[in-house]
């Protein structure tokens, strides 16, 4: 690997970011910013692979909007000085247009990364990693895992949930007609809801906590978002969507039809392989035991989102969780990243003041019990 200046990059590197998405790219710039800090990125695929990989017809739930010049930052920005909808012209993303923007950005700001480079191990020696992958082994100080969520779909515990697509596989959101069934109602769920109702189809969703009757917060990860909500109400406009708070407890084939059977004894009846929108897992890989999980599943950090385990072992991304808090938009993960770095770079003895440039423009959360207010109106 090489340095920010095309150099040879040294034996061991002060941190290595595993993970080319907004989470990896985003804590690589803020590394950047810490003086003589040499830094690396490798991803197993492209700049920006998962979104890549995302389905041709998905976009972002939160919008782009121009405003970094009045000291409102773009929400899916990942520096400070970018803005998606400035690049790209347009407000709710798809994949592929956020992986450009990505792509950019690494550009535009030289960070150092090798792409195609799969990591099979991370091993902690004293105070070193060893990160063996694809193109051979590399040595760094502390490792910052930002592997992201969309690889890791778990199966939900469910009879017959092999004959269901995710959410997240093309599969899901090719056109269908005649009756649809989409097991969660979260936002994956209403998403894919609407859209094949904008195509025709009718669709129930079944969810056994009914998100959709949540009240109005200022908090999306436990609400709709207002988009979805609106969305909603359009897809409920048509008379073709059907709002079901049942659990789900099995899948299967009857001739033509798939059959769903509800908790409640109910049987719902489809005429193509039902939906399923159940979320994904934190997609720890090669590092998932270097963390203690928490009793929802989730990775247990410290304050600074370090392993609680495996010191110098940072993770960056969706799957942070802090208490109740979680992290699962751009917006959301993006707090951290300056702060991910300025504790590497102060464990090594660093100047960080570069960082101040994240929190004059609201990407810098150091103090976690100021998330999570809400509004009051």
């Amino acid at each position: 690997m090489t340095g920010s200046d095309g150099a040879p990059a040294p034996k061991t590197l002060d941190a290595l970011v595993i993970g080319a998405g907004p989470a990896g790219i985003g804590t690589a710039l803020a590394l950047s910013a810490v003086d003589d800090l040499m830094i690396g990125v490798i991803d197993r695929g492209q700049i920006g692979q998962t979104f890549l990989d995302w389905p041709t017809k998905q976009t972002f739930l939160t919008p782009s909007f121009t405003g970094n010049g009045f000291g409102a930052t773009d929400l899916n920005a990942v520096h400070p000085r970018t803005s998606p909808a400035y690049s790209l012209g347009t407000d709710y993303l798809t994949g592929p247009q956020y992986a450009k923007y990505l792509r950019s950005v690494v550009q535009h700001f030289q960070v150092p990364v090798l792409p195609h480079t799969e990591v099979t191990a991370v091993e902690p020696a004293g105070d070193e990693f060893t990160v063996t992958t694809s193109r051979g082994p590399v040595s760094a100080h502390t490792v910052v895992w930002a592997g992201g969520e969309f690889s890791d779909r778990p199966e939900a515990r469910l009879a017959g949930i092999s004959l269901s697509d995710h959410s997240a596989t093309g599969a899901a959101w090719e056109p269908r007609s005649g009756r649809m069934i989409v097991i969660g109602g979260y936002e994956s769920g209403i998403d894919i809801a609407c859209h094949h109702i904008e195509q025709g189809a009718q669709v129930t969703v079944v969810d056994a906590g009914s998100p959709w009757d949540a009240g109005p917060g200022s908090d999306p990860s436990f609400r709709l978002a207002p988009r979805s909500r609106m969305r909603l109400n359009a897809a409920a406009a048509t008379g073709r969507l059907t709002l079901t708070g049942a659990h789900a407890s099995s899948i299967k084939r009857d001739g033509a039809e798939w059959v769903v059977s509800l908790g409640n004894g109910t049987r719902i009846r489809a005429d193509s392989r039902p939906i399923a929108a159940t979320g994904f897992g934190p997609g720890l890989g090669p590092v998932s035991g270097l963390f203690t999980l928490r009793g929802d599943g989730w990775p247990e950090l410290d304050d600074d989102d370090q392993s609680t385990i495996t010191p110098g072992l940072f993770l960056s991304g969706p799957a942070m969780r802090h208490g109740a808090l979680k992290f699962c938009f751009v917006y959301k993960f993006r707090q951290r990243f300056a702060h991910i770095a300025r504790v590497i770079g102060e464990a090594q003895g660093k100047e960080c003041g570069g960082l101040e440039e994240w929190r004059t423009a609201g990407m810098l959360t150091d103090d976690l019990s100021c998330c999570g207010v809400e509004c009051a109106c």
